[in-house]
């Protein structure tokens, strides 16, 4: 069996003396492993990074099987934000949950799309953190966590809405809320499409998404979000000293 598609190294391990196992998120054949003989060499080592966009032919026997990729370098990103650590820091959470949650071999069209304009933003565009904020939404739409912020799920408006219910991931309004309000997790404007924004925000709505990431996590195993996803929140909690 033989397929060529193309897509972005979520991770990658030694195998043996000079090969590697890698994981790619391609747009047709989702999170996808294979081996790269020679993938450990000095020649492939620094193209098969986190985050890199390459080409890749996959044969194997069966379907089944692992099977093995053939590589073409399309570019790094690594490389390209090696001297910003908090660019740094959101390619490895990115690549850290794309391969800690998706399915293997599952296309994800849409969460592939976003992905690589966030992969893309990295280190280039000043507004990234928000453009993360709101992939992490997209990813648990993606998997069927998606959360509702349309209306109040107490009163049904759609103004003042500044919390999100931990339960059922509907927002709720500031009446709405009540005297629950010290439950709720914290729906900044910026979650919205609104404007402007801070770091503050920014962490605020992070604790929100991760909250629901651990449920996610919990379903699957149970298992620890990646590492990755921490060292990007205490990176953002420096910049946000006020929360």
């Amino acid at each position: 069996m033989e397929w060529q598609d193309q897509g972005a190294v979520l991770n990658v391990r030694r195998h043996g003396e000079s090969s590697a196992i890698i994981e790619v998120f391609t747009p047709q054949h989702g999170r996808h492993a294979g081996l790269v003989r020679g993938g450990a060499s000095r020649r492939m080592a620094p193209i098969l990074q986190p985050g890199a966009q390459i080409a890749v032919t996959w044969r194997a026997r069966l379907e089944d099987h692992m099977g093995t990729f053939t590589v073409e370098p399309l570019r790094s990103r690594s490389a390209d934000i090696i001297g910003d650590g908090a660019a740094l820091a959101g390619l490895g959470a990115v690549t850290g949950l794309l391969a800690f949650a998706l399915p293997e071999r599952e296309p994800h069209p849409m969460i592939y799309a976003a992905s690589q304009h966030l992969l893309d933003m990295l280190g280039r565009d000043p507004e990234w953190s928000l453009a993360y904020l709101r992939w992490e939404l997209a990813l648990l739409e993606d998997l069927g966590y998606g959360l509702d912020l349309g209306r109040c799920a107490v009163t049904g408006v759609r103004d003042d809405l500044i919390w999100v219910s931990p339960r059922t991931g509907r927002a709720v309004s500031r009446q709405g809320a009540g005297e629950w309000a010290d439950r709720l997790l914290p729906l900044p404007a910026c979650m919205l499409g609104q404007a402007p924004f801070d770091m503050a925000d920014i962490r605020a709505g992070l604790r929100t998404t991760g909250h629901f990431l651990h449920r996610l996590a919990g379903e699957l195993g149970p298992r620890p979000l990646p590492p990755a996803r921490d060292r990007l929140m205490a990176l953002f909690a420096r910049n946000a000293p006020n929360t």
